[in-house]
């Protein structure tokens, strides 16, 4: 009876609680989540043109990737992961290295069925087929092998026209505003921590020597006036037995 009152209560905050709130504040980090994107089914995929295996949804408005077993989305300057393509984002402190390779034009592409004046003949990929097959895909170049990503008459491009593009699309995107806010934002959090730790007081350095020093200076006198001494009484014995 326990366990079904919990599970009751727990089911009418989920009802109640309304899913945006829930999916913008993220407690553990302190950094707001992405809201969630409503799917009537699971979405299709296709495969980008000189890319590492790297798909992605083209019917909605927001980039929405898949990579290395992951889905991937940006939001306001931030990357987030989940395993699942509508929930369990979580906020990603990088960027993931797949971007790079991403056309930023890619949407005209698509619209217009033409990739750099060659006819794109894209192929749909089911979700449940890119869940079955895309460690077989990656395994064995699946889409390296095919080489033309479905762009009729295509040649790749050389891996250091490749690399000049990479590098051209990295400086882009660094340059965008949001993306300089949240660096802004996190670099004031990483500063926060340091200004507020207080300063260590510095400890008065013992000073000993100084007082062995002058204990040293005492004691000196005292051996020297006892050496003196003795060395007057066998003088004075002398003397006496002169006389």
């Amino acid at each position: 009876m326990k366990k079904l009152l919990v599970g009751t209560v727990l089911l009418a905050l989920a009802i109640v609680v309304p899913i945006p709130t829930m999916a913008g504040v993220d407690v553990s980090i302190g950094i707001s989540l992405p809201p969630l994107i409503v799917f009537r089914a699971p979405p299709d995929v296709i495969v980008m043109p000189d890319a590492d295996d790297v798909y992605v949804v083209p019917d909605i408005d927001v980039d929405l990737f898949f990579w290395n077993g992951w889905w991937w989305r940006p939001w306001e300057g931030r990357w987030y992961r989940s395993r699942y393509y509508n929930r369990g984002w979580a906020y990603y402190n990088d960027i993931p290295s797949f971007y790079y390779d991403v056309d930023p034009g890619w949407r005209g592409y698509y619209r217009d069925h033409n990739w750099y004046g060659h006819r794109w003949n894209y192929e749909r990929i089911p979700n449940r087929r890119l869940q079955q097959n895309w460690k077989g895909w990656h395994s064995n170049q699946h889409w390296e092998k095919q080489g033309t990503w479905g762009v009729q008459s295509y040649q790749p491009r050389p891996q250091p026209q490749r690399q000049e593009l990479r590098l051209q699309r990295q400086e882009q995107y660094q340059q965008r505003p949001e993306v300089q806010k949240h660096r802004q934002q996190r670099q004031q959090q990483q500063k926060q921590p340091q200004a507020q730790q207080p300063r260590k007081q510095e400890q008065p350095k013992k000073q000993e020597q100084p007082k062995k020093q002058e204990q040293r200076q005492k004691q000196q006198p005292q051996g020297e006036s006892q050496r003196q001494q003795s060395q007057e009484k066998p003088e004075r014995g002398d003397a006496e037995r002169r006389r």
